[in-house]
């Protein structure tokens, strides 16, 4: 039986419903943001949304170090925090190595330590914005944030914005790593009880040119199903068609997926991914009930926008997250000529989630994890 999901009803603007809903909501309130102080042409886009609402704006931003950063990237990154100050009451940078010296990867308990050292009781509400953090940080960055309010600790509102622009994720390159793993507070139960040994079903966002980092968390993971989660609909109505080539020979051969077992969610709707990981996840459970369990594992592996969907799945149901993390980035930059009609119709799409707090009454479902 299918349970009430604690986010099925979430509240959610997109595009210019979000530029209607800051300026109604968040005018002359006190608001704290978390985002990230990198390179992304997409970082400042809510920050500056929330500054045309009339909101009195303090920023916390995590700036995420790895080797040998482009030239190229890092003065995009200060532009970025030359535009965040000119939009912002306050302004606080934490500098977070992802890595540490042995090459484990420490990023993600490192920003949710600086979080959590945060005084959260003077806001009205804080917005993680997603758009120019990795997986890596800001998963455990809300989740760290969910799990105060568990516990009825502040802050009183706590929203999570990305903005989503396929165009712009095709320009990014990212070198992932060659030590895949969990992500730091979503191992669930297989990263602390080695005894278990539920069936495994994972569940990776499929992305275009990820081949090589996909296959990597496979080995990782080695589970007994697959079932790929392919963008559908999408802005670009081949895309899933298109993934579906590209990754024909892990699908047909080394994963041995069944047609039947290729989910398919809206590019544009994290909502749609999250209910779609929630109801595959219940169809196991009384399938393998009497012989040792189900574990239904995530890789967000495609955009910021899709991910977001598997972290709230992820989070209500204490899934595993298998990631591997980048090792560095490249932006390519485009030519300097105007705007064409297909480039307009995909301009930014902001995405605002109003994830806990006033909005909802009392006696949701609860996290499944105890804390």
């Amino acid at each position: 039986m299918r349970e009430e999901g604690r986010y099925s009803e979430c509240v959610m603007h997109r595009s210019d419903d979000v530029s209607l809903f800051f300026a109604s909501y968040f005018q002359g309130r006190n608001v704290l943001v978390v985002g990230g102080a990198g390179f992304d042409p997409r970082a400042c886009n809510a920050v500056q949304h929330l500054h045309r609402s009339g909101a009195q704006v303090q920023l916390h931003l995590i700036r995420e170090h790895r080797p040998g950063p482009k030239d190229a990237l890092t003065a995009a990154a200060e532009k970025n925090l030359e535009l965040f100050q000119e939009l912002a009451s306050t302004f606080q940078v934490t500098d977070v190595e992802i890595f540490g010296n042995d090459g484990a990867i420490v990023g993600g308990r490192r920003a949710a330590r600086a979080v959590s050292e945060l005084d959260l009781r003077s806001y009205d509400d804080v917005i993680v914005d997603i758009s120019a953090l990795s997986i890596g940080t800001s998963f455990p960055i809300v989740r760290l944030l969910v799990e105060e309010f568990a516990r009825n600790v502040q802050p009183k509102n706590l929203h999570i914005t990305v903005t989503h622009d396929p165009g712009i994720d095709a320009r990014i390159t990212r070198t992932a790593g060659d030590r895949p793993g969990w992500v730091h507070g979503f191992s669930g139960a297989l990263g602390v009880d080695r005894d278990q040994n539920p069936a495994r079903l994972w569940m990776p966002q499929l992305a275009s040119g990820a081949q090589q980092e996909i296959r990597r968390i496979y080995d990782f993971v080695q589970p007994d199903d697959t079932c790929p989660i392919l963008p559908f609909p999408a802005r670009d109505p081949r895309l899933a068609d298109d993934l579906a080539l590209e990754y024909r020979e892990e699908l047909l051969s080394a994963w041995e997926v069944d047609v039947r077992n290729i989910v398919y969610a809206d590019e544009d709707d994290p909502l749609d991914v999250y209910r779609t990981i929630l109801r595959i996840d219940d169809l196991r459970k009384p399938v393998f009930e009497g012989s040792g369990g189900s574990a239904t594992i995530v890789s967000p592996t495609s955009s910021k926008l899709t991910a977001l969907g598997a972290l709230m799945a992820s989070m209500e149901r204490d899934l595993p997250v298998a990631y591997l993390e980048a090792e560095n980035y490249e932006l390519e930059v485009p030519a300097a000529t105007p705007p064409t009609t297909s480039q307009i119709a995909t301009s930014p799409n902001l995405v605002h989630l109003w994830l806990e707090g006033e909005a909802y009454a009392s006696g949701r479902p609860a996290l499944r994890r105890e804390v």
